[in-house]
């Protein structure tokens, strides 16, 4: 029988919108204290989201720039990086996405298991849950980039945390914002709702998907089906859920 046993969250762009509110300044931020001259304006860091991982970013940026900096210059940026986007979690720069909280505060109740994979570093994801869920920690194990040798979108981030959690596949989803999140965890077979960030994207046309929405919504902010079986009400829920994993297990059949 299909039902629903886990939910793997990715986090930038998924549970909150940081990319423009936090990773971004804060890569300005690093440049700034280093004499680095380089700025991104918002075009050219959406371009650069396409490189997932912050030192890959970096590494790709030097390249493209025939400025060929060296491992030790990349990571010493990325470590200002991180000290930059930290204090800016500090100042509340971010804030949960329309219906996250509701969603997995319902999933909690409900005994659904609940996990983060991201390529996020983990101090950064800890600190993010820290100031968001104000001391509640609903997910029971975080696959951040130092736990994986390949980041998304190789499908290694996800099968590790199947592995660990130990749920049948066609008893979970996945909820992501990006093509290589996408890529990823479909990579890895395990059925996947795209919820887009404030990162505007095409969905690349390789990429199949059963659902698509624009929002999670909540009782003031209704929820778009573009792909997927219908709502019920105004917001996606546990039983939208249940429908979903269904329609999946239709399709395969």
């Amino acid at each position: 029988m299909t039902y629903l046993e886990g939910v793997y969250w990715d986090l930038d762009g998924t549970i909150a919108n940081t990319e423009l509110e936090a990773h971004l300044p804060a890569f300005n931020n690093a440049f700034n204290d280093l004499a680095i001259d380089w700025n991104w304006d918002t075009y050219k860091y959406i371009q650069l989201l396409r490189i997932n991982g912050g030192k890959n970013r970096i590494a790709h940026y030097s390249k493209i720039n025939n400025d060929h900096f060296t491992d030790d210059l990349i990571c010493k940026i990325h470590e200002k990086k991180q000290f930059h986007y930290l204090r800016l979690i500090k100042k509340k720069s971010v804030n949960l996405k329309t219906g996250v909280f509701r969603l997995i505060n319902e999933l909690h109740g409900k005994n659904v298991r609940q996990f983060i994979v991201t390529s996020s570093s983990r101090n950064q994801v800890d600190l993010l849950i820290k100031y968001l869920f104000n001391g509640f920690n609903p997910f029971e194990f975080i696959i951040s980039s130092e736990d994986v040798e390949f980041k998304k979108p190789h499908p290694l981030p996800y099968l590790k945390a199947v592995q660990l959690s130990g749920i049948k596949k066609n008893n979970s989803i996945v909820f992501e914002d990006s093509n290589p999140g996408l890529k990823s965890s479909l990579a890895a077979n395990l059925p996947t709702i795209f919820v887009p960030s404030n990162i505007p994207i095409v969905i690349e046309e390789n990429i199949k998907l059963h659902c698509i929405l624009d929002s999670l919504g909540d009782e003031n902010n209704m929820a778009n089906v573009i792909k997927g079986p219908k709502l019920k009400q105004s917001y996606v829920d546990h039983s939208f859920l249940s429908d979903y994993l269904m329609t999946v297990s239709n399709a395969k059949d």
